[in-house]
């Protein structure tokens, strides 16, 4: 009886950091979907921008283009592509 107390005092004085443990998952699982979401919307621009191009380019819509003074969108470009295709590291009381 006394065993099975103590793993309950124990279980229970640690649960504050299981709950922290609980959290911090939470939240890095959060960070992760934004990234995912980031990712998916840069990657609709650079299709949206594309598909412009291609129409503002392209017979008989380039006149209308041309009459209304439209310009091309520029395509999204970053000097280091591989910045941004790697998730930051984001520590959080002291744990990545």
């Amino acid at each position: 009886m006394s065993s099975a107390l103590s793993h309950l005092m124990t279980a229970s004085e640690n649960y504050p950091q299981l709950k922290a443990e609980g959290l911090y998952r939470d939240a890095k699982s959060q960070l992760e979907g934004i990234e995912n979401r980031i990712k998916v919307a840069r990657n609709r621009y650079i299709v949206a921008v594309q598909d412009y191009s291609v129409l503002a380019h392209s017979f008989p819509t380039n006149q209308t283009t041309m009459a209304m003074s439209y310009k091309v969108k520029p395509s999204f470009t970053v000097d280091n592509e591989k910045t941004i295709s790697t998730s930051g590291d984001v520590e959080i009381d002291g744990k990545k």
